[in-house]
């Protein structure tokens, strides 16, 4: 650890996260000016030495590893940053916290719950810096929908419901495994959809509503076998496809949730709703600046939905960035959760959602995994 309050970053991995990851490091400075602690781009880490090297030299990197072995060994980092497929999460964090280095891992925590638990408990006992990237918590509009169920607006709460839709595996022509499309494959991935997409929509609904103590599950593979990418044999799929489940809150509200990626024409449609005693509100990814909100206390005569705009500077995080009415993205997402990483490092407090955290989560995929293949009710054991 250097003395002027750098936090030398290792990145393993050169996709899509990592890309996210990296843009988050080069921008929380110009917009978070005040934090005591400043990421520096010190290596990055990827098998291809081409690609590794292309990937440095574009995004600033100082230097450039193909074994991550070697990264997470190196004196000079502070923080590894894994952003390599799930398979590959337990280990590089096991070795890096091993080294005494904080991890940041990309979601999900890992593939299973005895693979993520070791994780959660070498963390803990190593006492390192962690947290695991569930960026939607950090989309301001979310964060105010969080703020305004804490104030106890909604009342009780009785409903939850969350949709994640995709339509980019229909093709039966689309192979399984390999570099791009290891999502595919049960063994690198773990799950589908579960653990791809509905495990942010989990982690989302336990963070607004609380721990989920049970769960019902369907799963369904729609494309049986295809060809993988690896091997160039034809190969039964093992991940799900679909899933639709229902479950009891801790609260005692119910929950709705589904994932796809047979949707055809939805690319990202993340929604959640809420409905409380008092209020509901509403959240979509693809209008992200915006949180409906209904009020039964309003006067009949103009009580209905309204439409609150998250772009003043009196909402989460927006005193950060533009003038009031205009817009942030997706990647403003990572630039918080950075500067909220940053500002952990200040305070001594955890950067949410931590390893423990996310280990809920995965008991929660698993709970779901597990009731579709038995087709009953499981109790998800959440300490929330």
């Amino acid at each position: 650890m250097t003395n002027d309050k750098t936090l030398r970053i290792g990145l393993i991995g050169t996709g899509f996260m990592a890309r996210a990851h990296t843009n988050a490091y080069k921008r929380v400075g110009d917009f978070f000016p005040d934090l005591e602690w400043k990421p520096r781009l010190k290596a990055v880490c990827a098998r291809t030495p081409e690609k590794v090297r292309a990937f440095a030299d574009q995004w600033g990197y100082e230097s450039v590893e193909t074994d991550w072995r070697t990264l997470a060994a190196r004196a000079d980092i502070d923080a590894v940053d894994i952003c390599a497929p799930n398979d590959t999460h337990a280990e590089i964090a096991l070795a890096a916290i091993a080294a005494g280095k904080m991890v940041l891992c990309e979601k999900p925590l890992a593939r299973t719950v005895a693979e993520g638990a070791p994780m959660v408990e070498a963390v803990e006992e190593a006492g390192v810096k962690n947290t695991v990237w569930y960026n939607y918590r950090r989309v301001p509009s979310v964060t105010l929908a969080k703020q305004v169920i804490d104030s106890g607006k909604l009342g009780q709460i009785f409903h939850y419901r969350a949709n994640f839709l995709q339509d980019w595996t229909i093709s039966p022509d689309l192979p399984q495994g390999g570099e791009a499309l290891w999502r595919l494959d049960v063994n690198a991935a773990g799950s589908g959809v579960t653990g791809d997409l509905l495990a942010h929509c989990i982690d989302t609904a336990m963070w607004l509503n609380g721990g989920i103590a049970d769960v019902s599950a369907v799963t369904e593979t729609f494309i049986k076998e295809r060809v993988h990418q690896e091997t160039g044999k034809v190969q039964a799929v093992g991940i799900d496809d679909a899933c639709i489940f229902h479950c009891h809150f801790d609260n005692g509200s119910l929950g709705v949730f589904e994932a796809t990626r047979y949707a055809r024409g939805q690319k990202a449609g993340y929604t959640f709703e809420i409905n409380g005693q008092h209020a509901s509100i509403r959240w979509d990814l693809h209008d992200q600046n915006r949180l409906g909100f209904f009020d039964h206390g309003d006067d009949s005569i103009v009580r209905g939905w309204r439409s609150i705009h998250v772009s003043d500077g009196d909402q989460p995080y927006i005193d950060r960035w533009w003038v009031p009415g205009l817009c942030l993205g997706y990647e403003h997402t990572f630039v918080h959760h950075m500067a909220d990483f940053l500002k952990s490092l200040e305070t001594g407090e955890p950067c949410s959602p931590t390893f423990r955290e996310a280990l809920e989560t995965q008991k929660v995929c698993e709970a779901v995994l597990d009731s579709a293949a038995s087709r009953s009710w499981k109790e998800t054991g959440v300490n929330w």
